[in-house]
């Protein structure tokens, strides 16, 4: 017996987007790849602390990546193992948005630091002489609240897409569960 209409358009949908995030994962792979290479001139990661920006993007990347596979695959092989792997990671990912979490107090990243060694950032908030005083947290602060606007509209879109990915993906393995056929 075969689902018709509604679960047919969620299973498409639910593939489609999946398929841009799990693009968007490799563009993020391929960006950090290539910033580390501009940067360093070779892809190999030597010092972490050094390496910051191209490493998140990498990890954010790959973390998306794999997400995104989940989703995608889940959806087309009507998979509801992988739906749901998919649903929980998605939840997870909400709840990490959701929570603050902080960092060692007086420390700031190492790549603030003037010598830049693994830890040196470790307790130097008000070493003038361990670290920039200028740093990029007070660039993006002002750049942040310059276009509050945007970044809200943006938190928001972010947010409505990912708690509607996972009510399609638990409307998809309701339909997967119930022993119907979706396509």
């Amino acid at each position: 017996m075969g689902v018709e209409g509604r679960m047919k358009c969620v299973k498409y949908l639910l593939f489609f987007f999946n398929f841009i995030f799990w693009l968007c994962g490799l563009a993020l792979i391929v960006l950090g790849v290539l910033v580390q290479v501009a940067l360093h001139s070779t892809v190999v990661i030597n010092n972490v602390s050094a390496s910051s920006a191209p490493l998140v993007l990498i990890v954010v990347g790959v973390i998306v990546f794999f997400i995104a596979f989940f989703g995608c695959c889940g959806a087309w092989k009507e998979s509801y193992c992988m739906v749901t792997m998919f649903s929980i990671l998605l939840g997870l990912i909400i709840i990490t948005e959701i929570g603050k979490f902080g960092s060692v107090p007086d420390s700031v990243p190492d790549s603030c630091c003037i010598n830049v060694t693994a830890g040196c950032g470790q307790g130097a908030m008000g070493d003038a002489l361990k670290i920039h005083q200028t740093g990029c947290e007070t660039v993006v602060e002002k750049l942040l609240k310059k276009n509050i606007m945007w970044v809200i509209v943006a938190a928001l879109v972010l947010a409505f897409l990912q708690i509607m990915g996972i009510i399609f993906a638990c409307m998809l393995m309701g339909g997967i569960h119930s022993g119907y056929e979706v396509m």
